[in-house]
C-alpha cells in the first residue's frame, strides 16, 4: 500500500493537479456554478407542478404552466447565463476584458441557433423566435464551443494587436467595443457561414455526439460508478475530485436533470424518467455528508472511539457533514493519504452507488429532477430533489447503515493506532516533564 500511495503521490497527483488549474475547464465550472442560483429558484417552482398530495396537484393542475414558467426561463435559459460567464471568466484568465469576452461567447452561442418564422397568429405573426430547446441545459455544448472559439479568437486579435484603437479620451465601454469590432466580425461571420450558409446544426451534432457518453453515464452501471471512483481516488491524494470531474461531467449531468423535468413536466410518471444519475442522484443518496459520506465517520469517531483527537475531530466535523460541508473531516482526519481509511473512502462511494442505482432503475424510489441547494440536509435534499417522494429518505438511511457498517473496522483500527500515539507521546512528555533541570 505505501509503494502504490508513493506512487500515486509522485506520478499521478502532479498532471491531476495541473489538469485542475487548466483554464478552460476552471472556465467550464464557473460558468455552471454561477447558473445554480437561479436554478435552484427555478427548480423551487417545479415542485409545485408534481405535489405528493392529490387534492392540491388536482388545484393546481390548471395552472401547471403558469407554476413551471420561473423554470423554463432560470433552467430553460441556462445555457445563455452560463456561455456568457464562461467567456467572461476565460477572458479574464487571459487578463483580457472579461465584458467583451462574455459579449462575444453569447454572440457565437446565439449564431450557432436557427431562429424560427411563426407565422401565427395571422392578425399579428410573431416572427422570429428562436425555439427554448437548445438554449437550456441541451445547449450546454454548444455554449462551450461558442465561448472557447469566440474567447480564442479575441486572444490571436489581441496578442497580434489587430484591433481598432481608440484615442484615450474616449470612454472605456466606447474603446472595448471598437476593439471587439474586428475580432468580433470574424466570430460572427465564421459562424453564420457555418450554420447558415452551410446548415451545419453545430449543437444537434454535439447532442449526437455526447449522446452515447449521457446514457453510459446517465443509465448504466458502470457509468454511473466511473465519476465516483475518479473523484474520490483524487480526493484520497489531496486533489479536488470534484473541481476535475465535475467540469468535464457537470454539463452532462445538468442535460440529463434538464431532460428528467422536461418529462416530468410532460406526464411522464417520476419512476420512468429518462435518466438515473443526474448530479442529485449522487449528491442526495451517495455523497451523504459530503464525499466519502464521511458523516458517518464524524459519528463513529464521537460514539465508537477512544482517540482524544478523532473524538474531537468528530465532534468539530459533525455539524457541517449535516450540511454537507466535510472539509473539517477530509482535512482533520485526515482522509487524505490515510491508509487506514483510504479503503472505506473509495469503497463506501461505489456500494452506495449501486444501492441507489438499482433502486432508482427498479422504481423503488422516484429519479431525480429538481435541483436544491447543495447545503440542505440529505433527507430533505433528497426529498425535494426527488419530487417529495419520502422513499428518497428511506434509501438515505439505508445507505447510512451501510457506510457505517463498512468503516466500522477501518475506524476502529486507526482508533487503536491514534491511541497507541497518543499514549507514547503522553508517556514522553511525562518523562521529560520528570527529568531533573
Amino acid at each position: 500500500m505505501d509503494k502504490f500511495m508513493k506512487w500515486v503521490e509522485e506520478k499521478l497527483v502532479p498532471p491531476m493537479a495541473k489538469i485542475g488549474t487548466q483554464r478552460h475547464l476552471l472556465a467550464i465550472r464557473n460558468g455552471v456554478i454561477s447558473t445554480l442560483s437561479l436554478i435552484l429558484i427555478g427548480s423551487f417552482f417545479l415542485i409545485f407542478v408534481n405535489l405528493p398530495y392529490k387534492p392540491l396537484a388536482d388545484l393546481l393542475a390548471p395552472y401547471a404552466a403558469t407554476i413551471a414558467l420561473p423554470f423554463r426561463m432560470t433552467m430553460g435559459l441556462m445555457a445563455i447565463y452560463a456561455t456568457f460567464v464562461m467567456g467572461s471568466d476565460l477572458a479574464k484568465s487571459y487578463k483580457l476584458d472579461s465584458t467583451t469576452g462574455g459579449i462575444l461567447s453569447l454572440g457565437a452561442f446565439f449564431m450557432l441557433q436557427m431562429p424560427v418564422n411563426v407565422l401565427t397568429p395571422k392578425s399579428q405573426p410573431l416572427g422570429f423566435v428562436l425555439p427554448m430547446g437548445t438554449l437550456g441545459a441541451s445547449g450546454m455544448f454548444a455554449g462551450i464551443l461558442a465561448m472557447i472559439f469566440a474567447v480564442e479568437i479575441y486572444r490571436f486579435f489581441s496578442v497580434h494587436k489587430i484591433t481598432i484603437k481608440m484615442p484615450e479620451q474616449v470612454p472605456p465601454a466606447v474603446a472595448r467595443s471598437f476593439e471587439a469590432l474586428i475580432p468580433g466580425a470574424v466570430i460572427l461571420i465564421s459562424l453564420w457561414i457555418v450554420r447558415d450558409i452551410a446548415g451545419f446544426d453545430v449543437n444537434g451534432a454535439l447532442l449526437m455526439l455526447f449522446k452515447p457518453i449521457t446514457g453510459i453515464l446517465g443509465n448504466n452501471l458502470f457509468g454511473a460508478l466511473l465519476p465516483m471512483f475518479l473523484i474520490h481516488f483524487l480526493w484520497s491524494f489531496g486533489i479536488h475530485g470534484m473541481s476535475i470531474v465535475g467540469s468535464v461531467v457537470r454539463p452532462i449531468w445538468l442535460v440529463m436533470l434538464d431532460d428528467n423535468a422536461k418529462a416530468l413536466a410532460s406526464g411522464t410518471s417520476a419512476t420512468h424518467l429518462p435518466y438515473i444519475t443526474p448530479e442529485q442522484f449522487y449528491q442526495w443518496t451517495v455523497t451523504i455528508g459530503g464525499a466519502g459520506a464521511t458523516i458517518v465517520v464524524a459519528v463513529l469517531f464521537i460514539v465508537v472511539c477512544k482517540s482524544k483527537f478523532l473524538k474531537e475531530v468528530g465532534r468539530f466535523s459533525l455539524i457541517p457533514g449535516i450540511f454537507n460541508i466535510n472539509e473539517p473531516m477530509i482535512f482533520g482526519a485526515p482522509m487524505i493519504l490515510n491508509p487506514y481509511l483510504f479503503i472505506p473512502f473509495n469503497l463506501v462511494p461505489l456500494v452506495l452507488t449501486t444501492i441507489s442505482y438499482f433502486a432508482v432503475k427498479f422504481g423503488m424510489v422516484n429519479g431525480f429532477t429538481t435541483f436544491q441547494a447543495w447545503t440542505l440536509p440529505a433527507p430533505i435534499g433528497g426529498y425535494l430533489s426527488a419530487g417529495n417522494d419520502w422513499r428518497i429518505i428511506v434509501l438515505i438511511a439505508v445507505n447510512l447503515i451501510v457506510a457505517t457498517v463498512i468503516y466500522y473496522p477501518f475506524v476502529k483500527a486507526y482508533d487503536k493506532k491514534m491511541v497507541s500515539d497518543e499514549a507514547a507521546a503522553a508517556t514522553k512528555e511525562t518523562a521529560s516533564n520528570a527529568q531533573p533541570a
